[in-house]
Parts: C-alpha cells; structure tokens; sequence
C-alpha cells in the first residue's frame, strides 16, 4: 500500500446512481482504489447511505481503507414524489420513473457544493449523470464516466445508433440483424428500450439517453466493470479512440462470506442457515434463481416459476420479489402445497427479500444461475463459473442475454421476448420453458458438460483478472497512475 500523507494523497470521488444495481459496484471500486493508497469519498443520499456503511466495511480489517461519505439531500417532494423515495428500486411504474429522472437532474447544485467544499482530484459519476462532466470541468477536474454494463452491449448500442438496423422492418417482432464484429446478433424492435420509450413518450428518459453520448464523449474516460479475456475483440473496438478503462469483476473484492453476506443490506436469511442448507447439497445439484433488485413479479407469473422449478426435478434456491410485497400472507402467489412440499423435501430454499448472492452463487453446490441479465448478476455469475438460464426483463438485458448465449456459449435463452416496462409485469415466460431451460444446463449432457466448462474457464480468467499482474489489476494501476500525474503528484 502506498505511504502517502493526507496533502499529497490522490482523493477521488464517487457519484452513483441511487440503485443498489449502481451503488453495489461502486461501492465496491471505491474498495479497489482505497487498497492502492487513494483517498475516497462515495456521495450519495441519506437512506442509501447504509448501502456503504456495511459491517464489512467499517470492521477492524478494512479500518486502514479511506472510504468517506458525503451525503446530499434527494428532492423527492419537489419532484412530485413521496418523501424518502431516494432510490430506483422503489420505482413501480412509469409515472414514478419520469419523476425520479427529474429529481435526479436536480441534484447539480447540492453536488456542486460538496465539490467546492472536498475539492476532490477526480469525479467517477455515474453514467446516467451526463451533467456531471461539466460540472467537473468547473472545477478543472477529470470526469470519469461509469459505464454499467460491458463492451459487447456498449458496441451493440453504438451499431444500432449508427445503422438503425430497427428502421427497416415492418413489425415490431421481425427479427432484425446488429451486426456486431464478427457476429450477427438477432433482436427485434420490442427488445430495444429507446424504441419503447419513444411509443409511450417518455421524452424525459429520451432526452436523458441523448445527453449520454454526448456527456460520453465529453468525459475524461470511461470506466468498465468487466476483464478483457471476456469480451476481448468488443473491449478492443470500443476502445478506439478513447480514454477506457477495465477493471471487474470487481465484485471479487468481497473474499470471505462475511463480505459476501452483508454486501448491500443485511441478507433476509441468516447466512448460516444458508451455507448449512448449501453443504448438504452435492457439488453443482442446485439451480440458483434470481431476479435482481428491480423486478418484482405479479403472482400469476410466480406461480408459473415454481411450477417450472418443481417439474424440473432439481433442488433450488429462489430469491421471491413480489409486485405486492405487503400481502405477503396471501398464499395464491404460488401452486398449492408447494412451499410445504419444498420445506419438507428440503428440495428447495425460498428467500424473500435480501439475498447473500454473491456467498450463494460461489458455493460449490449451486450447478446453474436463472438470471434477468442485469450486468452485475451476469458478471457474478461468470466469476462463480456457471452456466445460466437467460430471462432478461428490461434496460440492456437484452443485449447481455446474447452476451451469454450467442457469443460466450455459456448460457440457454428461456424465451423472454418483450422488454417489460416498470409497473408492467405480467405473464411473460410459461411453466414449460422455465423447465426446460433449467433442464438443459443441469441434466448431464454433452451440451451441457460443454457450457459447464466454458463457463468455469471464464471463472478462472475472471478471476486471474483482478490478481496481480492480471489485465484489470494493471488497467486499475495504470488509471490510478494517470490521475496521480493528472494531479502533478
């Protein structure tokens, strides 16, 4: 660790979005940066502030990490929004989207303030933060964006954006080709979020996508959560002509369960009852299922993911998120007897709420992962060296869903064809496919066997990655090093 003293010390500051899947990894970089001697300080809101106030975080062990917090006021109320309502994952409709983007625009001044007040030497802000850029420069510092997904969704926007390859089909569902590099990826026209947020002019949202690019451009550089031996020839393309850092899976910074469990928020299941319930498994018997912070399912298509599990025949853990959460007694939200035939079998562990996934998806017992996609679950779950059951819902999932299935191989598609809008959800995906995609990664198979070893060799590069000497322990090196003679120390 480098001996610096608090005048000489480089001081970053972190932005996120106020989401758990935006904070999670930044949270986790500021970590990285703090390990190698640089002074950081995270800002965010002041209920999400416990998202970085951890016990792992504030133990014994880490006290010799800097991590600060600032905290700014969310103007809720003067968007039109509840107090208190200071992140995405509370969104439940489109009507609440729109004003949190509008609230989010309103936060220049208050973080102008804390940048006059900290005089930090660097600004990483998230990407949905396009205004930041500027406001750096006012302070003539760089502005590193953080881009929340990989290289290949990031080429694929830049293809799309380009070609407009959307533009020349009749229908929404006639399948189109983005032509990606060597690949020809297949999507339509109801997978694109830009396209669906222009039909129900969400000019707001529309707005904000434009200023990204632009703020993109404008930025000091950007920075990935992800390793080159992912996606290499994308992570090469991309980087042409611009500033582009790799520094994931930063995710791999959590080392022992403590960290693992308590990522985030305190984990709705005691993770001793958890890793009690995995050391009796066999080594790759159990089907992980999890949806993300963000979803939350009606009843009638839970009902059709415990039906599937159930005739799939294999042993599972189920994170549930329910779209009325509050009438959790209701028991109509799943197949009769089926929560009783799961705890008596012992074939099944139901979590609602919070799950340890980080400490779940690297036990040896779990065999396969059902994801929506979102990059930090897909990224976990590379560097746990699964296999996965692809059910993308909304934002770029889409495009990381052929990520998995297209490019990598590592990964079966569960037959999700509609990009589904908050508040929107409903029956997507039938009992029948939720079986046979579970199946298919987990009943011994020559496809199968294939994609179990494609994915644990991905594991074992994800984590050479973030070793010494690996690609993003360099590239994380080299950033740090630049921002220091940025500075002139």
């Amino acid at each position: 660790m480098m001996n610096m003293t608090e005048t000489n010390q480089l001081h970053i500051m972190f932005f996120p979005l106020m989401a758990k899947g935006h904070m999670l990894p930044i949270m986790d970089m500021a970590k990285l940066f703090a390990a190698r001697g640089v002074k950081t300080t995270i800002v965010t809101t002041p209920l999400n502030a416990p998202v970085f106030f951890s016990k792992t975080t504030q133990s014994s062990k880490n006290r010799s990490i800097n991590i600060a917090i600032k905290v700014l006021n969310f103007p809720a109320e003067e968007a039109g929004l509840p107090q208190g309502f200071e992140s995405l994952d509370l969104i439940t409709s489109h009507e609440t989207e729109m004003k949190f983007i509008t609230a989010m625009n309103r936060l220049q001044q208050p973080l102008e303030q804390i940048l006059e007040e900290s005089r930090p030497n660097a600004l990483i802000a998230d990407m949905f933060f396009p205004w930041t850029t500027n406001l750096a420069a006012k302070f003539g510092i760089p502005r590193l964006v953080f881009y929340g997904s990989g290289f290949f969704t990031a080429c694929i926007t830049e293809s799309l954006n380009k070609h407009k390859p959307h533009e020349h089909v009749n229908s929404d569902t006639e399948p189109f080709i983005v032509r990606v590099l060597a690949h020809q990826i297949k999507l339509t026209r109801l997978q694109l979020a830009r396209l669906r947020l222009e039909n129900e002019q969400s000019n707001e949202f529309t707005r904000l996508l434009d200023r990204l690019d632009e703020s993109f451009e404008s930025s000091y550089g950007v920075i990935f959560n992800s390793f080159y031996k992912l996606e290499p020839a994308f992570a090469d393309q991309y980087k042409q002509g611009r500033k582009v850092w790799h520094i994931g899976p930063v995710s791999l910074c959590n080392r022992d369960d403590d960290d693992k469990a308590q990522r985030g928020k305190e984990a709705s299941i005691d993770q001793h009852d958890c890793l009690k319930w995995l050391d009796s498994k066999k080594p790759n018997s159990v089907v992980y299922v999890c949806f993300g912070s963000l979803t939350q399912f009606r009843d009638s298509q839970l009902i059709e993911i415990a039906k599937g599990l159930e005739a799939s025949g294999q042993e599972f853990i189920w994170v549930v998120r329910r779209e009325n959460e509050e009438d959790d007694n209701n028991p109509n939200w799943m197949p009769k007897g089926f929560e009783e035939r799961t705890r008596e079998s012992e074939k099944g562990l139901i979590i609602r709420g919070w799950a340890p996934q980080l400490m779940i998806l690297e036990h040896e017992s779990v065999g396969s992962f059902v994801t929506h996609c979102g990059w930090n679950s897909l990224l976990e779950g590379v560097s746990a060296g699964l296999p996965m059951v692809t059910w993308p819902i909304f934002a770029e999932q889409f495009f990381n869903e052929k990520l998995v299935t297209n490019v990598l191989k590592i990964g079966v598609a569960v037959g999700a064809e509609e990009w589904v809008q908050f508040g929107e959800q409903r029956v997507v995906v039938g009992w029948e496919a939720i079986e046979k995609g579970v199946r298919k990664v987990m009943v011994v198979s020559e496809e199968a066997e294939e994609m179990r070893n494609r994915a644990r060799g991905l594991g074992e590069m994800a984590k050479r990655a973030v070793e010494e000497g690996g690609s993003s322990w360099n590239d994380l090196n080299s950033l740090v090093e630049e921002l220091r003679l940025f500075r002139g120390l």
